[in-house]
């Protein structure tokens, strides 16, 4: 029978025997496992992460700004050659007649004072440079009070009714004589109110002096008794009545006293 010994070997613990092992090999540490992990516990991340979406921000449109137009009042002297020259229209005098047909009416002569002209109505991005100051500019709204609106300039009607009273308003300025019923009379006997009448068969005409227009003037008399300020077209209703009823004012002292060929 054996004896107890006290020297007995002690039974070696879980982490001992790890330990030993380590110690034995000496190639690679054994680390104990403490515990099992805890349920619910996150997963380890994975080294390859999933790369953020750029934001994304919807593309930016570019809208082409409308056309813009530019209204013009026609002064006396304009024609529309002039102001397409003036103004470097594109298309010339034919282009501005032409968007401007209703206004003007078939014949690009009849252009008047105070008649409203599109300019720019297709093509043009800004307003004309030069005579600004017959055209309407559109500004931004003030905001301080507005300086008192002063009296419109006055518009005539493009037939012969306007084509007289527009001539009595610059025949008012120059001091010439003559009213709406001998002007009126005078030209319906002269042209039956055709602006574009000629003679071509009097003695006028044989000398190579048509006679021209509402009141019928030979270009000679035309020159000489040109209205400053109306077209230099012998043919424009304005500066015919004009030039005619300043010869009558000189020669008979009225167109009022004219009752047949002068």
């Amino acid at each position: 029978m054996r004896t107890k010994g006290r020297h007995r070997r002690p039974r070696s613990t879980s982490l001992h025997r790890a330990l030993v092992a380590a110690g034995a090999g000496g190639a690679a540490l054994v680390v104990p496992v403490i515990g099992a992990p805890a349920a619910g516990a996150v997963p380890a991340q994975s080294l390859h992460t999933e790369k953020a979406a750029a934001p994304t921000t919807a593309p930016v449109r570019a809208y082409r700004a409308a056309p813009t137009t530019t209204i013009y009042s026609v002064a006396a002297g304009d024609s529309l050659s002039g102001i397409a020259q003036e103004l470097s229209l594109p298309g010339g005098w034919k282009k501005l007649h032409q968007d401007n047909r209703k206004t003007v009416g078939e014949d690009p002569s009849l252009i008047h004072p105070g008649l409203k002209l599109t300019i720019g109505k297709k093509a043009r991005t800004a307003a004309p440079t030069g005579r600004a100051d017959r055209s309407e500019r559109r500004t931004a709204p003030s905001t301080t009070s507005a300086a008192p609106e002063t009296a419109k300039a006055a518009t005539y009607s493009n037939d012969l009714d306007g084509w007289i009273r527009e001539s009595l308003d610059v025949m008012s300025q120059r001091g010439i004589p003559g009213t709406y019923e001998g002007i009126r009379r005078n030209i319906i006997r002269e042209s039956a109110g055709n602006p574009l009448a000629i003679n071509n068969w009097d003695s006028n005409a044989a000398s190579g002096t048509p006679s021209k227009g509402l009141l019928q003037v030979i270009d000679p008399t035309f020159l000489a008794y040109h209205v400053p300020g109306t077209s230099t077209d012998s043919y424009d209703p304005v500066a015919n009545i004009t030039a005619a009823c300043n010869y009558a004012a000189d020669k008979y002292g009225s167109i009022d006293n004219v009752n047949g060929a002068y």
